[in-house]
């Protein structure tokens, strides 16, 4: 195996007794009481070691679930979780593990994003636990959980579980789901976002039952939600005010279901999208089940059932559907075991636009729409629903120099305008509300060559972002960057770079986006030499074709794809990266991601070296390691630029796979093992964990 020539580099290194007696409030869904804000709970552990218990619960780890999860049955007086326990925070798999797993109740708060390893794990957890999400920064990656038989009095709240997806869309080989149920009972999965797993989102099997699943996304997936998988006619789920979108099957499928309640849920098939719903809610075997006051947007065979199954409809709407709609047969009636309130179907996609999935606070009024936030919050909207129409106002009425978080809500939408997040205000979000990153998106077509409107010159590469951030501490999420400056249209212009996301700041989080371009999409610096910028960007997709990914900041694209595109005039060829890394500093890593896109075979480099201004003291880095690159990787996938040698700056690969990957040589260099010990994420990213706020 050839190294990377010799330059420094750092070296890192059974079930718990039931809490007899306890009342049991049946709370309607209309008037769920939720308690304080998940956004600032355990602000003083959090300050402690990250595990230590907390003296007194917040005042939400008393919620208890609605449904069928709150009836009395099978020695289980209704769902309450880990009540009466410690509550702890977690920020490692190990302590989640470790307090999922233990035979003692347990509240357990998971405070970051938390990688599963392997990938595809699920954590067996025990009873009487309640698993939920401090504000909205709480994400599983990589795999879920497992509640197995007998298991019971289990709540999993307020988490995003994600991206187990390996890779093949109806996924036989993988049973990655982010929660599975076999066996178990009273169950209350809740205000959570589940999305991009290799199998389903949940699997409710082999005689659970007790279950409500309520106020949650469902999402980017082949199979939502399966029921059943058993001869026996005995389960009984409450399924309510979820968001089921861009999912094809098992929506849910509820097979061999004694009562299934379905209600106040919003399907949504999106035209246009890469995923075409196959089915709706589906009646199986000798299932009994009520659907009502629910909402199906662009379903093909919306309501579907067995000969031998039952279904009654209630109150529901049907907008655009086609195919299979059915009902017919006697099931039962709901208020029989338990009380609640329907919303009307009309508001039902607004309301859960607004209200599934996770909140940075759980507060009162769950189906009023709207849920105080504990970091303050700015709406935009282009049709004036919200505080603002466009971002950069909303920007604009960050006070200076803020020392807390603000969040700028972005409704869906197109949002034509340049965005500038100065210095001066730090500590700001940009998130989509939409369902989807691609439902919101804020675009501008300036390249280096565009005069500028006061006639001063032209703005230059990085003067031609579409979205520049100067401040630290900025996080964006769930929405598109796009520059779209046309090249073809545009030959007899002299500066054809067209940056689409600028960021020259330290502690830039960007999670779940898209950024989209041709040459120079992502310009990651810093906010002069000799400063410190640090990047971490996950769950996205970044899209370009020549030096793309370039700058000096240190950078982590984790977990991500990066799509190569076709010139303006339809040839193949280009370059991913272009660092300008100072001496002694991290450049860029590329971990654990996907290179890809329709362009020719051994037609783009991984990058080459960025001197800029000439600086022969620069030293540019770039390493890519356990990613997959496709046919589109040349052999030989280092170059020069502008007269420096890449072999004389920092250009390594390791444990790549893939057609466009290849053995080590003089020509391709691969850290040795122990190199690679030196080059993780946690090398790149220091005393800076990043964390969703």
């Amino acid at each position: 195996m050839t190294e990377i020539r010799g330059k420094a580099l750092h070296r890192r290194r059974r079930t718990a007794p039931l809490m007899a007696g306890v009342p049991l409030a049946l709370v309607a869904a209309g008037t769920m009481a939720y308690g304080d804000g998940l956004g600032i709970v355990d602000e003083g552990v959090q300050a402690r070691a990250a595990t230590a218990p907390v003296a007194a619960a917040p005042a939400w780890a008393s919620d208890v679930a609605d449904g069928f999860a709150s009836v009395n049955a099978l020695g289980q007086n209704g769902t309450y979780g880990g009540r009466g326990g410690q509550t702890v925070t977690v920020r490692t798999l190990a302590d989640l593990e470790k307090y999922a797993t233990a035979p003692e109740p347990y509240v357990i708060v998971v405070a970051a994003a938390i990688d599963m390893n392997p990938v595809g794990k699920e954590i067996k957890v025990a009873s009487d636990k309640t698993i939920v999400g401090s504000g909205t920064s709480g994400h599983i990656v990589g795999g879920g959980f497992f509640l197995g038989t007998g298991v019971h009095n289990v709540i999993i709240r307020n988490l995003t579980i994600r991206d187990a997806y390996q890779g093949v869309w109806n996924d036989k080989d993988h049973d990655f789901d982010a929660i599975q149920m076999d066996g178990a009972h009273h169950v209350w999965i809740d205000h959570n976002d589940l999305r991009n797993m290799a199998d389903g989102l949940i699997d409710s099997r082999k005689d659970t039952t007790y279950v409500t699943v309520s106020w949650n996304r469902m999402s980017q997936n082949n199979k939502a939600f399966g029921i059943g998988w058993t001869e026996n006619v005995t389960a009984d789920l409450t399924i309510h005010h979820n968001w089921i979108r861009e999912t094809e099957q098992r929506n849910p499928s509820a097979d061999n279901i004694a009562h299934a309640h379905l209600y106040n849920n919003y399907l949504e098939d999106t035209a246009g999208t890469s995923i075409n719903s196959s089915y709706g809610n589906y009646a199986r075997g000798s299932t009994k089940m009520v659907l009502e006051n629910s909402y199906f947007q662009g379903f093909k065979n919306p309501v579907q059932k067995d000969s031998t199954a039952a279904i009654v409809q209630r109150g529901n709407v049907f907008s655009g559907t086609s195919g299979r709609n059915e009902s017919g047969g006697t099931a039962f009636d709901p208020k029989a075991y338990y009380t609640y309130t329907l919303d009307a179907a009309a508001n039902v996609p607004s309301l859960l636009k607004s209200g599934a999935g996770p909140r940075s606070t759980i507060g009162t009024g769950a189906t009023a729409s709207t849920l105080a936030a504990a970091a303050t919050t700015l709406t935009v909207a282009k049709d004036g629903s919200g505080q603002y129409t466009t971002v950069q106002a909303a920007v604009n009425a960050v006070p200076a120099n803020n020392s807390s978080r603000v969040v700028i809500a972005v409704k869906p939408g197109t949002y034509r305008e340049l965005v500038k997040v100065p210095s001066n205000k730090p500590h700001v979000t940009i998130q989509g509300t939409g369902g989807s990153r691609n439902d919101t998106v804020i675009v501008y077509n300036n390249a280096a060559g565009t005069q500028k409107p006061d006639g001063s010159g032209t703005y230059g590469t990085s003067g031609s972002a579409t979205v520049a951030v100067e401040a630290d501490n900025f996080q964006a999420r769930n929405l598109t960057i796009t520059n779209d400056f046309d090249e073809a249209r545009n030959q007899s212009l002299s500066g054809h770079q067209a940056v689409a996301l600028r960021t020259a700041a330290d502690k830039v989080f960007l999670d779940s986006i898209i950024v989209n371009g041709d040459q120079d999409t992502l310009l990651l610096d810093t906010a002069a030499k000799d400063k410190l910028g640090r990047v971490y960007l996950t769950n996205s997709y970044v899209v370009g074709n020549v030096d793309f990914i370039f700058g000096r900041a240190t950078a982590v694209i984790d977990r991500s794809v990066i799509t190569l595109k076709k010139r303006w005039d339809g040839s193949s060829a280009g370059y991913i990266t272009a660092p300008s890394t100072a001496a002694n500093r991290k450049g860029f890593l590329i971990n654990r991601s996907t290179v890809n896109g329709d362009v020719s075979a051994s037609s783009f480099y991984l990058g080459r070296p960025w001197h800029a201004g000439g600086d022969a003291a620069l030293d540019p880095q770039t390493t890519v390691r356990d990613s997959t690159l496709s046919a589109a990787i040349r052999s030989t996938p280092w170059t020069d630029m502008s007269g420096f040698s890449w072999k004389d700056d920092r250009f390594a690969e390791y444990r790549n796979t893939g057609a466009g990957s290849g053995a080590a040589s003089s020509n391709r260099p691969h850290l040795t093992d122990s190199q690679a010990a030196g080059q993780e994420v946690a090398d790149w990213l220091g005393d800076w964990t990043p964390t969703a706020s």
